[in-house]
């Protein structure tokens, strides 16, 4: 669950304040006996507490999107939503309505599937493919369609390209959705088969390596 969190930010203009007191001291006073060395901390004290007054200790208020407890999980999370906020910007730069549609659908899955890890952060393990692999793979690839569309490219490797995402994209999201539907069932469930094909398109079009 996103929170609010509180850090103590202490300034560090007292300290160097209390520094400075002890070598201009040297010159006035001699340091090295008691005396000197008592009224040098004495104002060393002072030029801190004055330091303090000037620049007060302050409270930083951060907005933590994600807080489950777990780092691990927490950082996850804040890549599945990175990724689905690409998703969603590439979604508004694509004009074909099928593969908005299907993108539309990726999107809603994902969100959800977040939203069930954020409440039960036990399940992250089981869409760490999802997480690290899948999406970012999605997003790459149809970032390369929308650069596709923006340029203007046109060719036989642009066209295949293009027909076999716009192909492929309800299969993608329909494993979107079997993977949301697994968290909830509470059954392991590899997308593998049903999104293998991205890696076909990948590696035939030299996408990845």
């Amino acid at each position: 669950m996103s929170k609010w969190q509180e850090k103590t930010k202490r300034p560090v203009l007292p300290v160097y304040m209390a520094a400075l007191v002890w070598p201009i001291m040297a010159l006035l006073v001699p340091i090295y006996t008691l005396g000197g060395l008592v009224l040098t901390a004495a104002v060393s004290a002072g030029a801190y507490f004055a330091g303090t007054k000037l620049c007060p200790t302050r409270v930083v208020r951060t907005y933590v999107p994600y807080a489950t407890g777990s780092e691990d999980v927490d950082a996850m999370l804040n890549g599945i939503a990175a990724n689905l906020d690409a998703l969603h910007k590439l979604n508004e730069a694509i004009p074909d309505p099928q593969l908005s549609r299907a993108m539309d659908r990726m999107e809603k899955a994902g969100r959800s599937i977040a939203a069930v890890v954020e409440k039960t952060p036990d399940k992250a393990r089981s869409v760490d493919r999802f997480a690290r692999y899948y999406l970012p793979e999605v997003v790459k690839l149809m970032g390369t369609y929308a650069a596709l569309e923006q340029n203007g490219v046109r060719g036989e490797n642009a066209a295949q390209i293009e027909a076999e995402l716009r192909r492929n994209a309800e299969t993608t999201a329909t494993a979107f959705e079997n993977q949301l539907d697994a968290l909830y069932s509470a059954e392991a469930m590899d997308i593998s088969t049903d999104i293998e094909v991205l890696d076909s398109i990948l590696k035939s079009q030299n996408l990845a390596k």
